[in-house]
């Protein structure tokens, strides 16, 4: 760890050499000053890593300097300390953004606790997650061995999205390299699992089963409407559970808690199969039996969800609920905006459908422009570009509309994403899919020993285009590409975020309700 810089300011510095020595003695390199004026001096020549501030000083006093301090370098900590227990001058000074406020005299012991809470922090808790996660991740290699059942997944994935984001602004590097091997096994055996498993989960249609996106809208949504509340149902496509544990604090600021699940989504995990699916309660080949003309396939020009709101109210009608309903598509910030002024009005409804479009065309977007794969150059800064959006939207607006009165809030989606990484050998033809995690077509060829193959797709739920078309899947961190050109392609979509197959990214999806505080 290299030598932390402290500047101290006090007029009485002289009579403070002993705890100055004290922390010397400790590996600090302590710097001081007896007046204001010295202060931003050496605070314009110098960098620090923590201000010790006395409040008290003449001249220009510890407020002033505080003041001036934070507009030089807003994010420098300080400590104030002072002999004045007014509370005026503890509520400037913390309303100023201090790290700590320590009352005279101080003890050389108590300066030593201060700064390792404030600079030490950062070092102590990366220690402590570090130690932590040597333990866990033995267990989680243990519960990988053994073949894992789908509550033993969600639960590892819950684990290695805790560490993740514990160790993300850390200097571990090594850690991070361990998890991403750990991400690796995880997603094999997911996607080991997804063989073994999915195809009976659709034949048996029991509630033994996992809930899916099919019988979502059953199983989880509609029970919540029995409470008497007006329940709002707010879809954010593409949202991982990784972005959801990113976002919680500052739900958590206006809702509390009462879930936090996963459910597992259907296949292919993309908006047009996947969403249509939740709302109709059905699966696609049942849809598109059902609802003539208001299912598209693949090759099929047109948009591909244009009926939610017709089969969510022909849900509740076959379910034999009578319920109002409303339903609310948000596509650019105008309709955000818009929703926000509505949210009054939607309380007397029973079910309020919201379904909001952003992170699915943050995703896209990663892929098309360079700008944005810049921006969002890793999972973590995926993340982060995520958080900054939703601070900003109307979508967070309309939250804290909602959080003023009494309702029911579930924030869900219809599929996650991977960051893939292995190209892997497809031909077809013309009417092929474009999709890199899945093709549907026919005279697909391709190894079949690296994708998962649905070659009768009635049995999966699916259409079928043509009497020989068949489903094909990538797995973990696999995308498709045709052999002409593969160099290129190949590095042209590496480390993007894809979806429509087969990885704990993209089908174990959070399922969350929230209360009013």
């Amino acid at each position: 760890m290299s030598e932390m810089k402290i500047l101290w300011a006090d007029d009485e510095i002289e009579l403070l050499k002993p705890h100055i020595i004290f922390l010397e003695s400790k590996g600090y390199s302590v710097n001081t000053v007896n007046n204001g004026v010295d202060a931003l001096d050496r605070l314009k020549e110098d960098d620090f890593d923590l201000v010790f501030l006395d409040e008290n000083m003449p001249g220009l006093g510890g407020l002033d300097v505080l003041k001036e301090l934070k507009e030089l370098q807003p994010s420098l900590p300080v400590v104030m300390i002072t002999k004045n227990e007014e509370e005026h001058i503890m509520e400037d000074a913390i309303g100023s953004k201090i790290e700590d406020y320590l009352i005279k005299p101080v003890h050389p012991k108590q300066m030593l606790l201060t700064i390792k809470r404030v600079i030490d922090n950062k070092r102590l808790v990366t220690e402590k997650v570090t130690s932590n996660y040597q333990q866990a991740f033995r267990e989680i290699m243990m519960q990988l061995m053994e073949g894992p059942g789908l509550e033993e997944l969600k639960s590892i994935y819950k684990k290695i999205v805790f560490y993740e984001l514990a160790i993300q602004n850390s200097d571990e590097t090594g850690m991070e390299e361990v998890l991403e091997t750990q991400k690796t096994e995880m997603n094999r055996e997911f996607s080991k699992y997804i063989r073994r498993n999915y195809m009976d989960f659709l034949r048996e249609r029991s509630d033994d089963t996992p809930v899916m996106s099919h019988n979502l809208m059953h199983r989880k949504v509609i029970p919540e409407m029995k409470n008497g509340k007006p329940v709002f149902f707010v879809l954010v496509d593409n949202l991982r559970f990784d972005q959801w544990k990113f976002l919680q604090p500052m739900i958590e600021e206006l809702f509390r808690v009462r879930t936090e699940d996963m459910y597992l989504s259907i296949l292919p995990t993309t908006t047009q199969y996947c969403r249509n699916s939740i709302f109709a309660g059905m699966l696609p080949s049942e849809i598109e039996k059902e609802f003539r003309g208001k299912w598209l396939n693949d090759e099929d020009e047109g948009g591909k969800n244009q009926f939610e709101e017709l089969f969510a109210s022909e849900l509740l009608k076959r379910l034999r609920i009578d319920a109002k309903l409303s339903y609310n598509k948000i596509l650019n910030l105008q309709g955000g905006k818009d929703l926000v002024e509505q949210i009054p009005n939607l309380f007397d409804n029973d079910l309020n459908i919201i379904v909001y479009n952003f992170v699915d065309a943050l995703s896209h977007a990663r892929t098309d422009f360079k700008i944005v794969r810049e921006l969002a150059e890793d999972e973590a800064a995926y993340r982060s570009l995520t958080l900054s959006w939703f601070e900003h939207s109307p979508l967070y607006d309309a939250l804290k509309k909602i959080a003023e009165q009494d309702a029911t809030v579930i924030i869900t989606t219809d599929h996650g994403s991977v960051r893939v990484n292995e190209p892997v050998k497809i031909i077809g033809d013309r009417k092929t899919t474009t999709n890199l995690r899945y093709k549907t077509g026919k005279n697909l060829s391709y190894d079949e020993k690296g994708v998962f193959t649905v070659p009768k797709p009635q049995e999966a739920g699916l259409p079928t285009q043509h009497i020989s078309s068949r489903f094909v899947f990538c797995q973990e961190n696999d995308f498709f590409v045709y052999p002409n050109n593969l160099n290129h392609y190949a590095k042209y979509y590496r480390d993007t975020f894809q979806h429509g197959g087969i990885s704990v990214e993209e089908m174990l999806i959070p399922f969350i309700v929230l209360n009013k505080k």
